[in-house]
């Protein structure tokens, strides 16, 4: 009997490396983004002069990409301003900054407020995804972008609670502010990230 662990333990430890993963847990960035709803209320993509790091629009304002920033700032810790400005130094030729905006050079005040950078910065950190169409392959804390048509592009959090159809719903601001509804598979999904 005292032998069994010795022998058992190894087998056990070689099964769990194929085990597959399990869930990512991320209702911290849930929450993270819902505490945003009723509190941005006014759609601002304007540019603006922030601080660095840790740098924000006023609140009450922001875009899609601003509901996605400040959640992982509440919920992780993780300014995505400073990390994506960083990589955008090292790797600039990786992002779109150039061919769609016309800039030549990182700029720590808007950057980390457009999907394309946004898109391009979860990729390479390794948080990509299959796109589905499929409401099931998408778990709570998901970061998911959209094709809106006409090269609109949009970014928001999967929430853990669905629509009566049993579609995850999404916490974003598409224009009226930070809203949590049905609109997870109402449009083309060219991103999806879990971290």
């Amino acid at each position: 009997m005292r032998g069994l662990p010795r022998l058992v333990l190894p087998g056990l430890l070689a099964l769990a490396a194929f085990a597959p993963p399990l869930a990512a847990n991320n209702l911290d960035l849930v929450t993270a983004a819902r505490r945003q709803v009723g509190v941005t209320t006014i759609y601002d993509g304007s540019y603006q002069l922030i601080d660095y790091p840790g740098g924000d629009v006023p609140i009450q304002r922001g875009v899609c990409t601003d509901v996605v920033v400040r959640a992982l700032r509440a919920a992780r810790s993780l300014d995505l301003q400073v990390l994506v400005h960083e990589d955008m130094r090292a790797h600039f030729g990786a992002y779109p900054v150039l061919r769609r905006w016309g800039r030549r050079e990182p700029d720590a005040n808007i950057d980390h407020r457009r999907v394309p950078n946004l898109m391009v910065y979860f990729e390479r950190a390794g948080y990509r995804q299959p796109v589905t169409e499929r409401a099931a392959d998408y778990l709570p804390g998901d970061i998911v972008a959209w094709n809106l048509g006409g090269g609109v592009l949009h970014i928001g959090i999967v929430s853990d609670r669905k629509a009566a159809t049993g579609v995850p719903l999404v916490i974003h601001n598409i224009g009226s502010g930070a809203r949590e509804e049905d609109i997870l598979l109402r449009y083309a999904v060219i991103g999806h990230y879990r971290l």
